[in-house]
């Protein structure tokens, strides 16, 4: 839900002014669409009909992944925020930046949960 709010604060807006909020809306609807890929997957079990496939490192992979990707989208986010460029927007971006930090402290528990799941699974 988060992520979600994310990409629509700043599809809502005129970001095609800013080049960096590219970058956001890349990470954020990339991130957003895989974990509702996984949800799914979760949802349905499949996970449990493909044991070929390492489920705790995919998990570690793509949490690691989303967290350090949706860290520097946040950073990119919260420094091209400005209310000199267009105030009507500005709002939006804002908002957009401090849930894009709380996506990133989301991602960093599970990142931390996914490790040590991990972890657990690999020493037995």
């Amino acid at each position: 839900v988060l992520g979600l709010l994310v990409w629509t604060l700043i599809a809502g807006t005129e970001y095609f002014r800013v080049p960096a909020f590219g970058w956001v809306m890349f990470v954020a609807v990339f991130y957003w669409v895989l974990t509702v890929f996984f949800l799914i997957i979760y949802l349905t079990m499949t996970y449990t009909r493909i044991p070929q496939v390492p489920w705790t490192t995919v998990g570690l992979w793509f949490n690691g992944s989303a967290f350090a990707l949706y860290l520097s989208a946040a950073i990119v986010d919260a420094s091209s925020v400005s209310p000199e460029r267009d105030s009507h927007n500005f709002n939006s971006w804002a908002a957009s930046s401090f849930f894009a930090f709380l996506v990133t402290i989301c991602y960093a528990g599970n990142t931390y949960f996914s490790f040590i799941a991990w972890r657990s699974r690999t020493i037995q």
